[in-house]
């Protein structure tokens, strides 16, 4: 049997394995409150100095401050707080502003194959890089390089391809607006479409599911919506740790009396009871409950569940004749209803128990929460969308939705909630492999060139081009992509067959030290750091969650003389690679970003006006149609959808596993070993298992174990793990990422996204023993 996961090289692509020194303490009773408050200030002022620190963060995501790099939850509209910040948000900035410096004097003591025996939290902790980096074919040492020797280093690569696309053109969802849009025009007059992003690996299920059954790929409700809404049902999703400033709406909804209900394989501390920060007389309390109903659904039993709440709603519906679901919005508004009706009717309860794990009494308890509501939002993030279902699940919640017309009207509505502050904003500029023809026409009538129209490759379809030596070069702006991505060691091994790898970035991660024959480091500004060009200084825009149009502009001075920003640097690439070919005058667009978004107004829908009303404080929103109730389906109205039940049918030893954060870590950043809310200290490989279920494999709390992943005949191990047992359905185990990313098939992806399915992963789980 093959094992997929043994390295191939004495270059490590994992983090090294931690001794066996984890602790496990009591869980936090509450999120937010004074340790959250002294947690962000104390890692601020160690990283920025106290002034310094202090001056960033009151910028942060303020009208004409600086976006926070973190996550995309969006801001008040109206007035808004002097500390418009979170505890990981104030880790990420000053992640992201230490004054922490790697220099070419760095990579002269360290070789690349000591710094790959480093762990991710030590290479994060290193700093900020201040210079074009090389690492020659041979080398053992990265050596710095000029700007423009870069460049052409990159052309040259390029432009001995056969073909364009036998290039990779990678995206981080920290990108600008501005520098996406040059990316992606870039990419196409060189001819390709391989423009994978982080957003294949996360919200593409969300895009795809939505798109096919209203017309729209985005969240449908606004900030506002969470002062009128009647219940709110957050499921797959952890705000506490990963958006946790939606922790304020959430608190001022429950305040007034809007219902939660909180579902999800583990409980979250931080939909338990919430201190707000800023609120300092409520620190020495327990805080306010936020859920009402707390759901423990079993990994990837959403479907089943979705559907059980669904029965109660038909249930209620032949009780009270016309009065549960909303007929004439179904009439009026949608397709599909009789064949979802029956297929509903004939799928039965015994098996929506089993497959989700919940009693018949939970789901009445949901049901009757959403019945009770006249206007409902439903929120989720990645515990929805990383399974091989994960379409399906998101189609789930519309059916659920349309029942009682819960779209298009104030107080209801879906909230696929975003990772990364500008991952929706790069969909929007064109960072995709499937582009439509409608963009790519206008492409080409603004730059009078013709834009490919083949579609390129995804995330996981790039890694297996360059394992299969079909791509031979790999780019990427921003992001840590072999950590990020699925089945660590092959997605290494393909790495290493490229002829070229190279990434823009602020600081070191795993990335740079698994390359290709040869590798490039491109440090860049931070979104913290003043832009000044040749016009001037410059801002950016992003777009968040909820599709409002931001700027940011940096006030720091940058961490080196030698950085570019990412239009620049795009604009240098593109200018190198293609010479003659571009009629794009590249240096007149970089001397001013307000030209970029004179081209983005006249190419994409929406931004008329841009320079204009991006310049408004607070910025603005991009159209939604479904708030109109426009659904831009091929027959003009939302559709719902059929899907069988997912099973899970497990060998006696088997699990089924799920990846997630700690709080200490932003994607694939790593700040600390510790996970208050879950009541780790001092390590991340640990895999959290029902008490149950460890004493019937004969474990014992601590042991150390390996994990064996189970997929089409292959084997893949994560080695030294240590065993906490946790509130966790039976069968289920849980575990951090980007440790268990090494367990997660390359091939095991969501229908119709691909994107990974590493939250349904089958492992086996053994005693550890010494090589």
């Amino acid at each position: 049997m093959a094992d997929h996961g043994k390295p191939d090289s004495k270059l490590s692509a994992q983090s090294p394995e931690e001794p066996a020194s984890v602790q496990v303490k009591p869980i936090s009773k509450s999120a937010g409150g004074m340790t959250a408050a002294i947690t962000a200030a104390k890692y601020a002022f160690k990283e920025m100095g106290v002034m310094r620190g202090a001056r960033t963060l009151l910028q942060l995501n303020q009208k004409r401050g600086v976006d926070c790099p973190g996550c995309a939850w969006p801001e008040p509209d109206d007035e808004r707080s002097h500390f418009e910040f979170c505890e990981e948000g104030a880790k990420h900035i000053a992640d992201e502003a230490t004054t922490r410096r790697v220099t070419p004097e760095f990579f002269k003591r360290w070789s690349v194959a000591q710094l790959s025996q480093q762990s991710d939290q030590w290479l994060n902790a290193q700093g900020r890089i201040t210079q074009p980096m090389v690492l020659r074919e041979g080398a053992a040492h990265y050596e710095v390089i000029d700007w423009q020797d870069a460049f052409g280093l990159v052309a040259n690569e390029l432009n001995s391809l056969a073909a364009p696309d036998e290039a990779i053109f990678y995206t981080s969802g920290r990108a600008s607006n501005e520098a996406a849009f040059l990316y992606q025009l870039f990419v196409r007059q060189f001819g390709t479409n391989n423009l994978p992003d982080c957003s294949n690996m996360c919200h593409e299920s969300s895009g795809t599911g939505m798109k096919e059954t209203i017309g729209f790929g985005k969240g449908t409700v606004r900030l506002e919506d969470f002062d009128l809404c009647d219940a709110i049902f957050v499921i797959g999703q952890n705000p506490g740790t990963n958006h946790p400033r939606m922790l304020t709406s959430l608190l001022h909804a429950k305040r007034r009396g809007c219902k939660i209900v909180h579902i999800n394989p583990l409980p979250e501390t931080g939909l338990t009871r919430f201190k707000h920060p800023q609120e300092f007389w409520t620190w020495l309390g327990e805080g306010t409950k936020l859920a009402d109903l707390f759901i423990q659904v079993r990994v990837n039993g959403d479907v089943a569940l979705l559907k059980g709440i669904m029965k109660e709603v038909f249930d209620a519906e032949e009780r009270r004749p016309g009065q549960v679901l909303d007929r004439e919005f179904i009439e009026k508004y949608t397709s599909g209803f009789d064949e979802f009706k029956t297929a509903l009717a004939k799928v039965h309860l015994g098996d929506i128990l089993e497959q989700s794990g919940v009693k018949k009494s939970q789901l009445e308890d949901a049901g009757r929460i959403f019945i009770e509501s006249e206007r409902v939002i439903f929120c989720w993030a990645m515990g929805l969308t990383q399974h091989r279902n994960a379409v399906a699940n998101i189609q789930e919640i519309v059916n659920l939705m349309l029942l009682r017309g819960q779209l298009g009207k104030p107080g209801a509505g879906l909230c696929p909630v975003r990772g990364h502050s500008n991952v929706q904003g790069d969909r929007t500029m064109g960072i995709w492999e499937q582009p439509a023809d409608e963009f790519l026409n206008k492409l080409s009538i603004e730059f009078n060139f013709e834009a490919p129209r083949a579609h390129g490759l995804d995330t996981v379809h790039a890694i297996q081009a360059m394992h299969d030596r079909r791509a031979k070069v790999f780019f990427a702006l921003g992001g840590n992509f072999l950590s990020a991505t699925p089945d660590t060691e092959y997605t290494a091994k393909a790495l290493r067959r490229c002829r070229l790898t190279a990434h823009v970035s602020t600081k070191l991660n795993r990335a740079h030290l698994i390359t290709g024959n040869q590798a490039l480091i491109l440090p860049c500004r931070g979104r913290t750091e003043i832009d000044t060009q040749a016009d001037g200084p410059q801002f950016v825009s992003t777009e968040n969650s909820m599709a409002v149009v931001e700027t940011s502009e940096g006030r720091l001075e940058p961490a080196s003389e030698h950085l570019l920003s990412e239009p620049a640097i795009v604009a240098g690439l593109a200018r190198t690679v293609l010479a003659n070919r571009s009629k794009v005058d590249w240096d007149r667009l970089i001397a001013n970003y307000d030209r970029i978004r004179d081209h983005i107004e006249r190419v994409v829908p929406g931004f008329e006006n841009y320079n204009q009303r991006v310049r408004q404080p607070g910025g603005f929103y991009l159209p939604n149609p479904i708030r109109k109730r426009e659904f831009n389906t091929p027959n003009g109205r939302a559709h719902f959808t059929v899907h069988e039940l997912p099973r899970h049918d497990l060998k006696p030893e088997q699990f089924l596993m799920m990846t997630m954060r700690s709080h200490d870590q932003f994607n694939t950043a790593i700040y600390g070993l510790d996970d208050r809310y879950r009541g780790i200290r001092n390590g991340r490989r640990v895999v959290f298992l029902n008490p149950e279920d460890i004493s019937l494999a004969g474990f014992k709390d601590s042991q150390a174990v390996d994990l064996i992943s189970h997929f089409e005949g292959e084997e893949r191990v994560a080695r030294h793990f240590t065993v906490v047992p946790y509130s966790i359905p039976r069968r289920c185990a849980a575990t951090y990422f980007p440790e268990a990313n090494v367990l997660v098939p390359v091939r095991h992806f969501a229908d119709k996204s691909h994107t990974p399915a590493s939250k349904s992963v089958v492992i086996t789980i053994h005693p550890s023993h010494e090589d």
